[in-house]
């Protein structure tokens, strides 16, 4: 048996925040060196932080982070650390690389060869994905090393990269590695989270193992790092198809280790039994290094899931985490003192309110309170607070803002539910500045407003005349304003712009109502980790949802301005995720929710949705930041671009039009007048 430790390390990474990622990437290394480890791999763009935008052109950002590598390659006596940075190479092209340290030696820089272009991931526009089987050199202070497709001989054991995306692709570097009889996979990663993400990284590790025969160290960023993006600190290690260990998701501590003892030799054996092309075995590849390996006694380890995983409500537990985790971040990061919500007591304020509460809560289980207030250490107001109730008044300031068209169930909704949490809580009455604005413009116009006639105009300023006292009470407490529409409403821009949009951020503006309506009843009945329940939203879990806007004897519901919600996610998940065309969308919904609605409805909402759709790109572009967290967001910064101007599916809808006419009387559901 050769028995080596080896770890894989998470870290929480800001934007060329060059002092703060030094530290976590020291105290990383620290950190394993006092567990024995020997060989250490650190996240993707660690040194940088991985969300430098536009910022890889610059320069001086790449001259920074390798004056940052050269003051962490001494902290690095006694252990292997893979750390990685981007690299401007004498072609005046930057390339995403991973740094192999051995005892305070950099051995050579390994080139990312597969970049992320999808979705949230831009890679492309800033960085040169790299030629498999090429080699070039680069020189950093006196020193000339290896730059490009490398693999690592440290006395005898040979250690080889899969830098992020290299692994999400069929014919991915390993197999190359592979080749060339690698021990030792590394793959730094900055992958984005979205739901049950982690299923499939732990499959390419496992199956990487397998496959190539190797210890496969996977390790990944954690937290809301540049704003839009959550990483969840997936860190595992899997040998010989085995899983060894797996790490905790979403802490909130500034670095984790993630250890396990692998057998070099029973790898190897594996891989006596695979026929090897010597073809691809290129001896000018190899950077050659010496280690002492200190001694390591056998370990029995398997891996466990938390104990949250386990659970049959793993996207509501991921969607809790993920996003108090990105709440945290963003507000110890911004340096801002807390948050300010206009609590309507509908679904989603009230989700929102939740999840700030849920913030406190798991950053509680996770470091504990008095930690939780050393990373807010600016806030003074919270140092001697005891209770997670006690910081929520601190940090949560809640108003309810009522007009003669809010209801009695609205006012109750908010205010136990702020009261549950102890969230502070003001309410006020803005009726008189509604009937202010709206006094100035009749005047102007020589008519009075009606409903008949300014439905959309009345409505609209309830909502816009709310933003100027949360924003004032934002601005006195230095806090972050939290907008609160979700996705179904920014697909078809049922929001107000400047009113219910208005904010710092959008914290769920990347999840659907149909599923926060669901999740705000889990959260209530069966809570956070079976135990961590929020009993305040037994109210708004009874209404339905609505507005408020119009007077309450017109009855208004969200779902009868617009369509069911159900229906709308379908619609928008088959329309904008997949790109089917209305007509297409038409036939799949009329699948979906055969006998549950009727044609007409189906063909209605089909139709609505598009035309709104396209008529509301500028608010979509408009929108706060929002969380990333599933593959149907519609933000245009981070998934999903749409012309502001465009035909508005005229020709498509037309074609839906004959395709629902040509259809009747042929054994479908409802019918349909035009």
């Amino acid at each position: 048996m050769k028995l080596i430790k080896v770890a894989a390390g998470v870290v929480n990474q800001i934007p060329m925040a060059w002092e703060h990622n030094r530290r976590n990437l020291i105290d990383a290394i620290e950190e394993a060196k006092s567990q024995n480890v020997s060989i250490l791999c650190l996240p993707e763009l660690c040194i940088t932080g991985y969300g430098c935008e536009d910022m890889f052109f610059s320069h001086e950002l790449v001259e920074q982070s390798k004056q940052s590598l050269l003051e962490i390659v001494p902290h690095t006596d006694g252990i292997i650390v893979a750390v990685s940075l981007p690299l401007r190479l004498a072609n005046n092209r930057t390339y995403d690389t991973a740094c192999l340290i051995a005892n305070k030696r950099i051995l050579g820089f390994v080139c990312k060869q597969v970049l992320a272009n999808n979705g949230i991931h831009y890679e492309t526009r800033w960085f040169q994905p790299w030629t498999a089987g090429v080699r070039d050199e680069i020189q950093i202070g006196e020193f000339v090393y290896p730059v490009g497709d490398l693999l690592f001989d440290v006395s005898g054991v040979k250690i080889g990269f899969e830098i992020c995306e290299d692994a999400w692709i069929s014919n991915r570097p390993g197999r190359s590695l592979h080749e060339r009889g690698v021990d030792i996979i590394l793959n730094p990663s900055a992958s984005h989270f979205s739901f049950y993400k982690s299923h499939v990284r732990e499959r390419f590790v496992i199956d990487g193992s397998r496959a190539f025969g190797v210890s496969y160290i996977y390790c990944n960023l954690v937290g809301n790092e540049s704003g839009r993006a959550i990483f969840d600190g997936d860190a595992m290690i899997a040998s010989n198809g085995q899983l060894l260990v797996s790490g905790p998701r979403f802490s909130y501590a500034d670095h984790l280790i993630v250890t396990a003892v692998i057998d070099v030799d029973d790898t190897r054996l594996s891989q006596t039994q695979t026929k090897v092309n010597l073809a691809y075995l290129f001896p000018n590849l190899r950077v050659a290094a010496q280690f002492d390996f200190p001694y390591v006694k056998p370990v029995v380890q398997k891996a466990e899931l938390e104990y949250w995983e386990h659970d049959s409500h793993l996207k509501e537990e991921e969607f809790a985490r993920a996003v108090a985790l990105a709440l945290f971040d963003y507000l110890r990061k911004s340096r801002s003192h807390g948050f300010v919500l206009s609590l309507s007591g509908g679904a989603d304020s009230s989700a929102i309110a939740a999840l700030v509460s849920l913030m406190i809560r798991m950053a509680d289980e996770s470091i504990g309170l008095d930690a939780f207030k050393k990373k807010l250490s600016y806030i003074k107001s919270i140092q001697k607070l005891k209770t997670v109730e006690e910081i929520c008044g601190a940090l949560l300031t809640t108003i309810y803002q009522g007009t003669e068209n809010s209801s009695k169930d609205t006012y109750e909704s908010a205010e136990s539910l702020a009261k549950s949490i102890g969230a502070t809580f003001y309410n006020i009455n803005i009726n008189g500045l509604v009937e202010t604005y709206t006094k100035l413009i009749e005047d102007q116009l020589g008519r009075p407003l009606t409903w008949e006639t300014d439905d959309v105009a009345l409505q609209n300023i309830q909502a816009r005349v709310r933003a100027p006292s949360a924003w004032l009470l934002a601005n006195i407490q230095n806090a972050l304003l939290l907008s609160t529409s979700n996705r179904s409403e920014a697909s078809v821009g049922y929001a107000t712009m400047d009113g219910d949009t208005a904010g710092s951020i959008s914290p769920i503006a990347g999840i659907d109502k149909h599923y926060l309506r669901g999740w705000l009843r889990w959260l209530e009945t069966v809570g956070v980790g079976g135990t961590i329940k929020v009993e305040g939203l037994q109210k708004v879990n009874n209404l339905q949802p609505t507005a408020e806007l119009r007077p309450l004897d017109k009855k208004q519901t969200d779902e009868e301005d617009l369509m069911p919600y159900d229906v709308l996610n379908a619609i928008e998940k088959f329309g904008i995720r997949d790109k089917l065309s209305p007509k297409e969308v038409m036939q799949q919904v009329e699948v979906v929710f055969e006998n549950q609605y009727d044609r007409a409805t189906l063909y209605t909402s089909v139709d609505r949705f598009f035309r709104l759709w396209s008529r509301n790109q500028w608010k979509r572009e408009r929108y706060a930041p929002s969380f990333h967290v599933d593959d149907e967001n519609v933000d245009p910064k981070t998934w999903c671009r749409f012309p502001i101007l465009s035909s508005g599916f005229e020709k498509e809808l037309a074609e839906l039009k004959e395709y629902v006419e040509g259809n009747e009387g042929r054994g479908r559901k409802g019918k349909i007048g035009f």
